[in-house]
């Protein structure tokens, strides 16, 4: 009887071990849980997305939104007690990051994606990182200064962004009788801009900050104009698992409040970086610094 009594006693508490370990794994979430099996968090970045994410010359993976990644990718080690647990680097495109993510090839994309409400139903945005503003990119001795002198000139943009419909609206809106020609990328639309067919170049302030780095003389080029919207840059994470976000959303707020984020963003944007050792000159904007200073994930209509 004895002997009975004691084999039901070990197999009570075997089994209460075995509940308290799957309540314990339950909390980590869907994402967590995997990391925490595979012992690997699998990390989608951009190839070419100066400052924020792209490859040195050794074919490392660099940039603002990447030193923020390795942060989360602390925590995660630190939240999983797995020291050594892989990193693997996959490069995404706009077209392809959204299913990556979602069919679990990756598990946090660090990169350069605008949190947009209409991406929500998909993904899931973590805290905003940066946010970027419409603004001119123009030689320095053109005479623009701001939007209104954009009037009756030739403006090129990037095809299919928010900025082209700023730009349209603003043209339509305010008779400006603008001629507005898209481009397919920034390297593009610079190189119109350089050639002297258009005026001025409207575009996001980063992305042109980045543009003008790449002329053989960027002093010759200035970023002018009353910032124009506000679209917030933001890591995607996997719609549903907001133990996994609640994560990522901690660790981008501590290094915001803690004022630790504005050393990485001077070190990305006001030193110099690579490929070319240029600085973009890009001083931290007011908005940037008020979503630091009150860290939100809230999106761009």
């Amino acid at each position: 009887m004895k002997r009975h009594l004691f084999h039901a006693a070990v197999v009570l508490s075997l089994m209460s071990a075995s509940a308290c370990t799957l309540a314990a794994d339950a909390s980590l979430g869907p994402t967590l849980q995997k990391i925490k099996d595979g012992k690997l968090i699998a990390i989608g970045h951009r190839t070419g997305s100066i400052p924020f994410s792209f490859y040195d010359e050794n074919q490392k993976v660099i940039g603002y939104s990447q030193d923020l990644c390795q942060k989360i990718i602390d925590n995660v080690k630190l939240k999983l007690a797995q020291p050594n647990l892989e990193v693997r680097m996959i490069p995404v495109t706009s077209q392809n990051r959204t299913p990556l993510l979602q069919n679990g090839t990756i598990d946090l994309e660090c990169g350069v994606t605008s949190n947009l409400k209409n991406r929500w139903s998909q993904v899931s945005f973590a805290t905003n990182f940066f946010v970027a503003s419409s603004r001119i990119l123009t030689r320095k001795d053109s005479g623009i200064k701001d939007f209104a002198d954009l009037a009756g000139k030739s403006v090129v943009t990037n095809a299919g962004t928010t900025s082209e419909q700023l730009l349209r609206n603003l043209n339509e809106h305010r008779k400006m009788n603008m001629q507005i020609q898209s481009a397919k990328d920034y390297g593009e639309a610079f190189l119109i801009l350089q050639s002297g067919r258009v005026a001025a170049y409207v575009m996001d302030d980063v992305l042109l900050a980045g543009a003008r780095t790449t002329a053989q003389k960027p002093a010759d080029w200035i970023l002018v104009g009353t910032p124009f919207g506000a679209e917030p840059y933001g890591f995607m994470v996997r719609k549903d698992d907001p133990q996994f976000k609640q994560l990522v959303d901690a660790t981008l707020s501590d290094l915001m409040k803690s004022g630790e984020i504005k050393k990485m963003y001077a070190k990305w944007f006001t030193s110099p970086i690579p490929p070319k050792n240029v600085s973009f000159n890009f001083p931290m904007s007011e908005t940037v610094a008020k979503l630091y200073a009150t860290p939100s994930d809230k999106p761009m209509d």
